[in-house]
C-alpha cells in the first residue's frame, strides 16, 4: 500500500464528472490497483476513488498547469481520475500481506451460507453469482442475478440497523460504476430490521427482507406443539 499526503486537485471524467478543488488530502494506492482520495473526515468513505481493474500512469500536466506530478488513473471503461499534485508532503509504501478478512458473527456467517444455498428466498428466478464478492472497500455478502438477469447485491445482518444500510449503499455506489454489473439493486436481509433502517433502505430503493433462520436451515417449527 502506498500512502501519499499531498496538496492536490482531483477530477473524475467519465459517465459522470466530479471536481475536487486544490486541498491537502490523503491518496491511497492499494496493491489491487485501486486509488482513493481521502479528507480528514467522513470516517473511511473516500471523497472519490477508482476501483480495480484500473491503471495509474504519471503523465505530463496539461499545458498551462503547474504541478509537481500529474496522475491519470484509468479503468477498463475508459473513465479517468485525474489528480493534479501541487506538492507532496509524505510518500511511503508498506507491505501489509494477505488479510485474513472480517470474522463475522457466527449467526451472520451461517445466514450467509444458508441464503446462498436457498437463493430463491430472494425471489423466483434468482441465482447466485458468488459469495463474498470483493470490492475495493470490502466484500459484498452475496452477488446474485434476479429472474430478469439484473445484478443484485445482498447485505446480510443478524440485526438490521442503519449502519448496515449505509454499508450496502456504499457497495451499490461502487458496483454501479462497473458497466458489466450495472444496474445493481440492493437487498438488505436480516433476522430483525429496525424501523429506522427499513425507512432509510426503502428511501434509497433498497429492498428489505426479513430472514427466518429456522426455515432456512430446514428446522420444523415448534409453535403450537407440546412435544
Amino acid at each position: 500500500m502506498r500512502l501519499v499526503v499531498a496538496e492536490c486537485q482531483v477530477d473524475y471524467v467519465g459517465r459522470l464528472t466530479a471536481h475536487l478543488p486544490m486541498a491537502r488530502r490523503l491518496l491511497l494506492i492499494k496493491s489491487d490497483g485501486s486509488v482513493s482520495v481521502h479528507a480528514d473526515d467522513r470516517a473511511y468513505k473516500p471523497l472519490n476513488w477508482m476501483s480495480p481493474p484500473c491503471w495509474l500512469t504519471e503523465a505530463e500536466a496539461p499545458e498551462g498547469v503547474e504541478a509537481q506530478a500529474y496522475w491519470v488513473v484509468t479503468n477498463k471503461a475508459g473513465e479517468e481520475l485525474r489528480i493534479t499534485i501541487a506538492s507532496i508532503e509524505h510518500d511511503s509504501s508498506h507491505e501489509l500481506g494477505i488479510d485474513p478478512g472480517l470474522v463475522k458473527d457466527g449467526v451472520e456467517a451461517h445466514l450467509q451460507e444458508l441464503l446462498a444455498e436457498h437463493v430463491e428466498t430472494l425471489g423466483i428466478g434468482h441465482t447466485l453469482i458468488r459469495r463474498e464478492y470483493m470490492t475495493a472497500i470490502g466484500p459484498v455478502d452475496l452477488l446474485c442475478r434476479d429472474g430478469g438477469g439484473a445484478t443484485v447485491a445482498v447485505e446480510i445482518k443478524r440485526r438490521g440497523e442503519i449502519d448496515g444500510v449505509e454499508q450496502l449503499t456504499r457497495y451499490l455506489e461502487l458496483l454501479n460504476r462497473d458497466p458489466l454489473l450495472a444496474p445493481v439493486s440492493g437487498v438488505f436481509a436480516a433476522q430483525q430490521i429496525k424501523p429506522q433502517a427499513r425507512t432509510l433502505a426503502e428511501d434509497r430503493g433498497i429492498r428489505c427482507l426479513v430472514l427466518d433462520y429456522d426455515a432456512l436451515r430446514g428446522a420444523e417449527s415448534t409453535e403450537f406443539r407440546l412435544f
